[in-house]
């Protein structure tokens, strides 16, 4: 590591600790050339995600822009950054664990859900952009969805999967069988 300062490759470290959320370690160092103290983390380098969008195109997985839609979602509601920023963190680690590749409606069903456990409004807001609603009659069918079906147990079930004991899994299961 060099120094930021001096650029002296001659450096040492002071204090190391776990930062929260505990992805990440914080070291403080101190240039043995120049005395300056400075701060590094270490992070393990995430295993690449690929994200299957609606039309088959593909890209990397970007947390970043997934923030920045909760971020607009969020505008002018009761919503904190910090909470935001820990929504795109849980989001993050869940699509890494399920793998390398995942589809865009899976992380959007996340985020949706995430917001609207914060604040319901928010999560509106944000399933009026992600689920480019036509009419209202559309908007308020999300709205009651919202309100009715819990949250299932399994993450990678999507809003589009109805619970197995409401009246839309019935619907689905008969059109399926035909």
């Amino acid at each position: 590591m060099h120094c930021p300062f001096c650029g002296s490759s001659s450096t040492r470290v002071v204090d190391s600790r776990l930062t929260e959320p505990g992805d990440s370690i914080r070291r403080r160092r101190e240039c043995a050339q120049c005395s300056e103290r400075f701060t590094t983390y270490e992070r393990a380098e995430p295993t690449p995600v690929t994200v299957r969008k609606r039309g088959g195109r593909r890209e990397a997985f970007d947390r970043q822009k997934l923030l920045r839609g909760l971020v607009r979602a969020a505008n002018k509601r009761p919503v904190s950054e910090e909470q935001l920023d820990r929504v795109a963190d849980e989001i993050a680690r869940e699509v890494r664990r399920e793998g390398p590749e995942v589809e865009a409606s899976q992380i959007g069903d996340r985020a949706l859900r995430k917001l609207a456990e914060l604040d319901p409004v928010t999560g509106i807001l944000f399933a009026s952009v992600y689920r480019n609603f036509r009419n209202l009659e559309e908007l308020e069918e999300e709205v009651h969805r919202l309100r009715s079906d819990p949250v299932p147990s399994d993450p990678r079930a999507t809003l589009a999967d109805p619970p197995a004991d409401s009246p839309r899994a019935a619907i689905t299961s008969k059109q399926g069988k035909g």
